[in-house]
């Protein structure tokens, strides 16, 4: 008598197992963007919901200074919250797209650890970028410095790949070409009111954590293994 097979997981059980942190992400983005929409329609029995979320949770440039923040760790705390915040669904959906997209890249690098260590330095990265160069006293809000540096590592493991191959080091250049022209295009579409300085802070953390993370050539080490 043979003993029956367990069933084999199904793949949309397996992909959630393996992608449970980018998971995580999109779920608690996608939840809070939710309530700050039915807000926005009067679905909600108090008003001014949005307005008093990005009060306490967006990230404000002048709580570096001489404000007085909403709450006592204010000043620490939006330095990650600012990430699961949005400005309307339409950002969400190409933020959290973006997100997952990127994000299996990274996790097929390094995996689970590897992936929340390089994402949070970047949201990290990109709130200190704005902080540091950003002339406002508007809030800051969405996941793009994340984001920016998920892109920022995967150029970096491509580069210490191409250099250890020999190979050319253009297409990393014109990745990063591509990332300038399109902050240019999408600041002079929204009149200067893009958050470019997130960008480029989470950019140049997400480069470094992933050499941190992972500061070996695939090519280098596949070459190692195979015999002389």
């Amino acid at each position: 008598m043979t003993t029956p097979q367990p069933p084999l997981p199904s793949p949309l059980a397996t992909a959630l197992r393996q992608q449970w942190a980018i998971v995580v992400v999109i779920v608690i983005c996608t939840l809070i963007e939710t309530t700050l929409s039915l807000g926005d329609i009067g679905l909600l029995p108090v008003g001014r919901v949005r307005q008093t979320v990005y009060e306490f949770f967006g990230f404000w440039p002048g709580l570096l200074g001489r404000w007085t923040p909403n709450y006592p760790l204010q000043p620490y705390t939006m330095f990650v919250t600012y990430s699961f915040l949005h400005s309307g669904p339409v950002h969400l959906a190409v933020n959290m797209l973006t997100l997952y997209s990127l994000g299996r890249v990274v996790l097929d690098r390094v995996g689970t650890f590897g992936f929340v260590f390089l994402y949070t330095a970047a949201v990290l990265g990109g709130a200190l970028g704005f902080g540091l160069l950003a002339k406002t006293t508007s809030p800051m809000v969405g996941a793009s410095g994340g984001l920016f540096g998920l892109a920022g590592g995967v150029l970096a493991w491509n580069y210490v790949d191409r250099f250890s191959a020999a190979r050319r080091l253009w297409p990393v250049g014109r990745a990063v070409t591509g990332l300038l022209a399109l902050n240019l295009i999408l600041w002079w579409l929204m009149d200067g009111l893009l958050a470019w300085q997130t960008h480029l802070g989470g950019f140049l953390a997400g480069w470094v954590a992933a050499l941190l993370v992972d500061p070996r050539s695939i090519v280098a080490e596949n070459q190692g293994d195979s015999p002389d």
